[in-house]
């Protein structure tokens, strides 16, 4: 009964070390024709993913807006719009679906938009927060560089 019970605890180890790989690191994604890696989503969950992308480039033209302008409080108001608060509705579904290197991207660049509007009030100095857009930018471009998200056939 012992050698049973022993294997049948290494049994379920190894499953559930399979589904928390997946779920935590690899994610749902394949190797695409254009060389990134897709993503493969839910119609609706690629929508969700998308639209967060869509604020997280009208915050950069609020950003850049308000430095124009010297108007930090708005630098500040619009980057805190995307800061880590708005990944509280992401969908532990969807996250589940993510690769690590993927959501360690999107948290990064929430933080950075957090610390971004920190600064802005705190340091009111637009080249200081125009080196950390740019900075910021660069989790943009290496996102795009390295995924695409399409949708799964229903």
């Amino acid at each position: 009964m012992c050698k049973l019970g022993w294997s049948v605890a290494g049994v379920l180890l190894l499953a559930l070390l399979a589904v928390g790989y997946k779920f935590i690191i690899a994610g749902s994604t394949l190797p695409a024709s254009d060389g990134r890696e897709a993503l493969l989503l839910e119609p609706g969950e690629r929508d969700l993913v998308l639209a967060e992308m869509r604020q997280f480039l009208a915050s950069v033209q609020g950003i850049t807006d308000g430095l124009t302008g010297k108007d930090m409080q708005r630098v500040a108001e619009a980057a805190r719009g995307v800061g880590a608060a708005a990944q509280q509705a992401v969908p532990a579904s969807l996250v589940g679906k993510l690769p690590l290197s993927f959501k360690k991207l999107g948290f990064d660049t929430h933080r950075k938009f957090d610390l971004l509007a920190l600064d802005a009030e705190q340091l009111e100095d637009p080249e200081h927060t125009l080196q950390q857009l740019s900075e910021l930018m660069n989790n943009c471009v290496a996102c795009h560089a390295t995924y695409r998200i399409d949708s799964l056939k229903n």
